[in-house]
């Protein structure tokens, strides 16, 4: 085995977009670990991970081959009924080939192929020493890398994510000679921008991170995230209270520092007045702090800001810190005050004169309709339809807040807090809230009855509306999040329990809706209640694959189209469990092969079997066990207890057997051919009551 050396490399640049960087580093060390792989460099990446901080890129990696193995190569020449003359003298086309190759002709082997026989050059040579390979490499690894907007610097052709300015190639403890992007290669890194502005020597490659520790620059991504978490949580408990720490915010601040260091900050207490979800976004989004709350999850007056630095006079930092917030707090108070002024009810008047979609209307025009659908929803569900409607009308009216148009994230929350303040319901207030879950990926549906009832309705109106007016989604366009918005409305009803017809609540929708004007074409158009239900059911596919179902088991309940989505789940289920009986296997294969006996049929299938046409004793049987499966469950199927329904139906699996190895099905008689297939329908008809079993054989 060739020996084997580490190797680091280490990109110096300015500050990354925060954003990007890690994505930057991981396909930096993708790519240069993918260049070795391709040139049959050995190597063992072990536990090794990017490593990055604002101002560089590295990959250290344990273990990487000195040099390539011997490289075989293998060049296929001219067949030879072209290579050689009726003489078997060599042609022009075969000396041309053996000079290419260096050689005499004679020199050459033969191989075959489906065209024939065939001259080849083959040679073997020593593997290139991989110290001469990781210029090429590295610039490899570089070239494909995902920058969208490279930047240029000086008056050099060349462009990266940003200027560069050093660079470390190191394997073993030699330096590689390399220019990239115009800086030559070295073993001298640099440490932190303030506490340690120098060189740094790197003597091989696994003294790195703790050359750079020393040089106050925590070069392990992971590191730096232990110690945030660690020291944002000190300062909390310090203050009394306890850490808000989202991933994205941590993620940020991880890219943002080298030796990061908490500072423990304070606000005004008048400032806890506003709604705190509005000073939070303020201090994560704005400024990438740390908003500390109490022990009900109530915000307090001290946050925790993280410093690139340990500094020597920690409370100028501080100083800094409060005094970059307190203008963003005092502009949000300002902006909840003068709403408070206003009041939501009044806050509606504006939206007769903002255009939701041009050929859809006014917002105003939307709350009208969601209004009417949410009544409806409500009584069906077993919510308050006055209180529904009243929710529904102030829905939106937080979109005219100087408040929601300061803070956009805000739309809903800072509704509820104005309809508190004006006295509305507080089930009222909470819906004008939940109307917007779930509000990403993983978000919890709305959990209170009238927050469900208006999160339905808001998201009928947007689907019925979008595919009236022709918006519906091409490859990654989606103008009005339909896709996403057909997916929270699937999953409020199911995780709801709500057993609606969401057929007929997609009439309900487009006939609010009514045919629109005249599009470009001349012609009126509306949405087409199947086309949105397969689309919302497309949305359904992956929700339940997430939940590790079967692609098959959806299938088998989408091929009947239930026109309840709580039904279609309670069907999944069933599925589900009739899989993992040991008779469904069989069932399912004989299900479909019912289906394609019936698709054949030739003749008249009669609506039932006559038991006095049955010839063999093992149609006999199973006519008798389908009769009593038949009468067993259609009380389970009327009460929709799917699973009592096919567990019963696979106790007929011994009779589908028999008949299937005794009796054949198209009997010359065609009475008694339609009567053997009339038994066959009936089973296959109380299974596909259920679900299309057929689906779930391979």
């Amino acid at each position: 085995m060739s020996e084997q050396k580490s190797l680091l490399i280490e990109l110096g640049t300015e500050e990354l977009p925060v954003k990007a960087l890690p994505g930057l580093a991981q396909a930096f060390f993708d790519g240069v670990v993918a260049a070795l792989e391709k040139r049959g460099i050995a190597l063992e990446t072990g536990d090794a991970r990017p490593l990055y901080t604002p101002r560089r890129l590295a990959v250290l990696l344990p273990a990487v081959a000195v040099e390539q193995p011997e490289q075989a190569s293998e060049v296929l020449g001219p067949y030879l009924n072209i290579a050689l003359d009726a003489e078997g003298r060599p042609t022009k086309a075969l000396e041309g080939f053996a000079a290419k190759a260096g050689v005499e002709w004679t020199a050459l082997e033969r191989t075959s192929d489906a065209k024939g026989e065939r001259f080849v050059h083959r040679s073997r040579r020593a593997g290139a020493q991989t110290a001469q390979l990781l210029p090429e490499v590295v610039a490899e690894a570089i070239a494909g890398m995902p920058i969208p907007k490279p930047m240029r610097w000086g008056g050099h052709d060349y462009a990266f994510a940003r200027p560069v300015h050093w660079l470390v190639l190191l394997l073993g403890d030699q330096v590689v000679p390399a220019q990239v992007l115009g800086v030559a290669s070295d073993r001298m890194s640099r440490g932190h921008r303030f506490e340690h502005d120098k060189p740094v020597w790197i003597g091989q490659p696994g003294d790195y991170i703790a050359a750079l520790a020393a040089a106050r620059v925590l070069v392990d991504p992971s590191e730096r995230r232990a110690r945030i978490v660690a020291e944002v949580e000190k300062a909390a408990a310090e203050a009394g209270g306890q850490a808000r720490i989202t991933d994205d915010n941590l993620g940020q601040v991880v890219c943002l520092t080298e030796w990061p260091a908490a500072v423990l900050c304070g606000f005004e207490r008048e400032f806890l007045a506003v709604p705190q979800e509005a000073l939070i976004e303020t201090m994560e989004i704005n400024q990438k702090f740390f908003p500390v709350l109490d022990a009900g999850g109530r915000l307090t007056e001290k946050f925790i800001g993280i410093a690139n630095i340990e500094s020597r006079d920690v409370a100028q930092v501080r100083k800094g810190y409060e005094r970059v917030i307190r203008p963003r707090f005092a502009d949000a108070k300002f902006f909840f005050d003068e709403d408070l002024k206003q009041g939501l009810a009044a806050m509606g008047d504006g939206l007769k004169s903002v255009t939701y979609q041009a050929r859809l209307g006014t917002v105003a025009d939307k709350v009208a309709r969601v209004a009417a659908l949410a009544e409806s929803i409500a009584a069906q569900v077993g919510a308050n339809p006055a209180l529904a409607r009243r929710a529904a009308q102030l829905g939106k009216n937080d979109l005219q807040s100087r408040m929601v148009n300061e803070f956009p994230e805000l739309q809903g929350i800072a509704g509820r807090h104005y309809a508190l303040a004006a006295g509305e319901p507080a089930e009222v207030a909470l819906a004008i809230d939940e109307a917007y879950q779930p509000r990403f990926a993983g978000d919890d549906i709305a959990l209170s009855p009238l927050g469900k009832v208006l999160a339905i309705a808001e998201r009928l109106d947007t689907l019925a509306g979008g595919f009236a007016a022709g918006l519906k989604p091409t490859g990654n366009k989606d103008p009005f999040a339909l896709r996403r918005n057909a997916l929270g409305l699937a999953r409020t009803v199911i995780e709801s329990g709500y057993d609606l017809s969401l057929k007929e609540l997609l009439e309900h929708a487009i006939d609010a809706i009514g045919p629109l004007p005249a599009g470009k074409d001349g012609a009126t158009a509306k949405a087409d209640a199947g086309e949105l239900y397969d689309f919302i059911l497309d949305r359904l596919r992956g929700y339940y694959a997430d939940k590790g179902v079967p692609a098959a088991h959806f299938n088998a309940v989408a091929e009947l189209k239930p026109a309840s989505l709580y039904d279609f789940d309670t069907r999944i289920d069933a599925i589900g469990t009739f899989a993992r009986l040991p008779e469904a296997e069989a069932l399912a294969a004989a299900n479909k092969r019912i289906g394609n006996i019936l698709k054949k049929a030739d003749v008249a299938i009669p609506a039932m079997e006559d038991p006095a046409l049955f010839a063999e004793p093992a149609e006999r049987a199973l006519g008798e066990a389908v009769e009593a499966a038949l009468d067993d469950t259609t009380a389970a199927l009327h009460q929709r207890d799917y699973v009592r329904v096919l567990e019963r139906l696979a106790r007929v699996r011994p009779q589908v057997d028999a008949f299937f190895d005794q009796v054949m099905v198209n009997a010359d008689d065609p009475a008694i051919r339609g009567n053997r297939l009339a038994l066959l329908k009936r089973l296959a008809d109380r299974f596909g009551a259920v679900a299309a079993i057929g689906q779930l054989s391979a």
